[in-house]
């Protein structure tokens, strides 16, 4: 039996780019080295009529960006699935895509809060998973943090190169993009966090009304049974501090990781100099992380909205063993 003959046909693809990229970036396109900012960098000042001035920085372009995708991907299911019911009924495309994912997310959703809160919590489930993983995958597109303009400042990295005017090269220049990822924002993930913690009690007040209090002052056993009594209440200011301890770990959790993602690409990128195209696989551990974070985002909001709505059985069974 005659065996087939290995061609490595993709190594030598791989070295061709490598070379390729080593000629362009060393001899054509003199490749600027990022400047690593926590906030995100100013654009342009909007004066503003009644005074004062708002600083466009550029996440907003990304933001805006990112909703009017998600708008014309509603629009979009929405066509699909109307074509779908007036032709025979089996969704194709997006539509049948979108159905597939919703589902799955819906599933999740009744299995963790059951089928009688499923409807309340879904819509604010799927709403801040979608977006948050549109929001992370966005930046992993070829252009973003990478196009932009350079600023002149007093520190910076002195770069050479047709891509300058003569007379400029020994200035220090820092690169400003026209688009940087939104999840990179700590304004987008702390406002991002209180929505999901604001709702999270929400939630708990409209299934358990104002009972939904005892959670945080717990008053219900400190007069039958002083000792355990006053533990519950201790317990209760803890769990008061977990809920806004939830804010810093929502915000920071999705931060963190993102913004880990731009040092580890450009540590990679400064230390392999002119070589491009190794840098560029690191984004695929991004697109990996990228997911993660946006299941990790939603799949704890819908978990601590899902015990919101879990009070009364818990605290009767807790009296019980306390009477006994």
């Amino acid at each position: 039996m005659e065996t087939e003959k290995r061609r490595p046909w993709r190594r030598w693809v791989v070295l061709a780019l490598m070379i390729v990229g080593f000629i362009v970036g060393g001899y054509f396109f003199a490749p600027v080295q990022p400047e690593i900012s926590v906030k995100a960098e100013k654009l342009f000042d909007i004066v503003l009529p009644w005074g004062g001035s708002f600083t466009f920085v550029n996440t907003l372009p990304t933001l805006v960006l990112t909703i009017l995708l998600l708008i014309w991907l509603a629009i979009a299911t929405g066509r699909s699935l109307r074509k779908s019911l007036n032709t025979d009924l089996v969704p194709r495309g997006v539509g049948n895509l979108m159905e597939a994912f919703l589902e799955l997310l819906y599933n999740l959703t009744e299995g963790s809060a059951g089928q009688k809160w499923a409807p309340l919590i879904f819509p604010w489930f799927a709403t801040i998973m979608i977006y948050v993983l549109f929001a992370n995958l966005l930046k992993l597109i070829p252009g973003f943090e990478s196009i932009g303009f350079l600023q002149q400042v007093a520190q910076g990295h002195p770069i050479s190169g047709a891509i300058l005017q003569p007379g400029s090269i020994s200035n220090g220049y820092v690169l400003v993009p026209f688009f940087r990822g939104v999840s990179v924002d700590l304004n987008f993930t702390i406002s991002l966090a209180l929505i999901s913690v604001v709702m999270i009690q929400v939630v708990g007040f409209r299934v358990q009304g104002f009972s939904y209090l005892s959670k945080f002052f717990n008053f219900t056993t400190m007069f039958k049974v002083p000792f355990f009594g006053a533990m519950d209440f201790l317990v209760g200011l803890l769990e008061l501090i977990s809920e806004f301890s939830k804010i810093l770990s929502f915000a920071f959790r999705l931060f963190g990781n993102m913004f880990a993602g731009i040092v580890l690409v450009a540590i990679v990128a400064g230390l392999l100099g002119k070589i491009t195209i190794l840098p560029s696989m690191i984004m695929m551990f991004e697109l990996f992380v990228g997911i993660i974070q946006a299941f990790v985002f939603g799949m704890l909001t819908m978990v601590f909205m899902a015990q919101a709505t879990q009070g009364h059985a818990h605290e009767e069974a807790h009296e019980e063993a306390h009477e006994i």
